[in-house]
């Protein structure tokens, strides 16, 4: 009996081996990852076709929770194929511009803890430069509570003059110039001639893209030649930018990383990034 019950006992943890193994012999792993994948390329194609979706609206239509629906438009944004809304996404279509509104309710708390350390930087009697941007609107909502007695900001944003407008202790200069209305901005000729006689103390600007290699970056080209322009007029030159904008590229460049004296960005910046524009000379300054 125990000569004839031993090769039994022997082939039964191969037997189980084999079972525990049949899951992976078929595909099921990786026919999770392709209903993933297929899920995502339908999320991409739905946001393309509607502009705009709800994460309630996603959830409802693929038949999954609210949880999964958003790990999976974090990663189509992390990509770049979407922007990431509160409550949903947008389509991110080549050389279309995401509206500021949009734009201030991403990553808020970064671009405030951003600009909280720019606007620190601000001294009595300063004469500031501001370009437009989400990052720097925020700024300007930090200057108009700055106690101070008088300082000027100089600025070709539409919003940011309606926030500063009201302040005490601004004097407020307004570039002329045409206006871009997704992003409140003005720039162009008449921009440039009123800004060249002018010098700022310091100026904060806010950027599309970062790259250590190639410099500081935008997709608009009278905006970049406007931006140059403002570095020129200013003693010291603070970037602002969350750190979603590092290693971006843009189509136009405004300005190398050596002519920019301080970065300001949060956390979650690249180590790599970071390293790389301090060996260039770039004070980096993680909030």
């Amino acid at each position: 009996m125990t000569t004839k019950n031993a090769p039994r006992a022997a082939a039964a943890p191969g037997r189980q081996r084999a079972a525990r193994a049949t899951p992976h012999a078929d595909g099921e792993g990786e026919d999770q990852g392709l209903l993933l994948e297929e899920r995502r390329r339908e999320i991409r194609a739905l946001i393309e076709e509607k502009g705009r979706v709800t994460t309630d609206q996603l959830a409802a239509r693929f038949n999954t929770s609210l949880v999964t629906i958003r790990g999976d438009l974090n990663a189509l944004a992390e990509t770049g194929l979407i922007v990431r809304t509160h409550g949903g996404a947008l389509a991110h279509r080549d050389g279309e511009e995401v509206p500021i509104e949009i734009k201030q309710s991403l990553r808020h708390a970064e671009k405030v803890r951003i600009a909280t350390a720019a606007a620190a930087m601000i001294q009595e009697g300063d004469t500031i430069l501001l370009d437009s941007g989400s990052t720097t609107g925020e700024i300007a909502k930090q200057i108009r509570t700055l106690k101070l007695h008088a300082i000027n900001v100089i600025t070709n944003a539409l919003n940011v003059a309606v926030t500063l407008a009201q302040a005490p202790h601004v004097r407020l200069v307004m570039l002329g110039g045409v206006l871009r209305p997704n992003s409140y901005s003005l720039s162009g000729p008449q921009a440039e001639a009123a800004l060249a006689g002018l010098q700022a103390d310091r100026l904060f600007l806010g950027v599309d893209s970062l790259d250590p290699e190639i410099g500081l970056m935008t997709p608009h080209l009278l905006e970049a030649q406007l931006n140059a322009q403002m570095i020129r007029s200013a003693r010291q030159v603070v970037a602002v930018a969350d750190s979603s904008k590092l290693l971006r590229r843009s189509l136009s460049v405004i300005a190398k990383v050596e002519q920019i004296h301080t970065l300001i960005t949060d956390q979650g910046a690249n180590p790599d990034s970071v390293a790389a524009l301090r060996a260039r000379g770039v004070d980096v300054v993680l909030v």
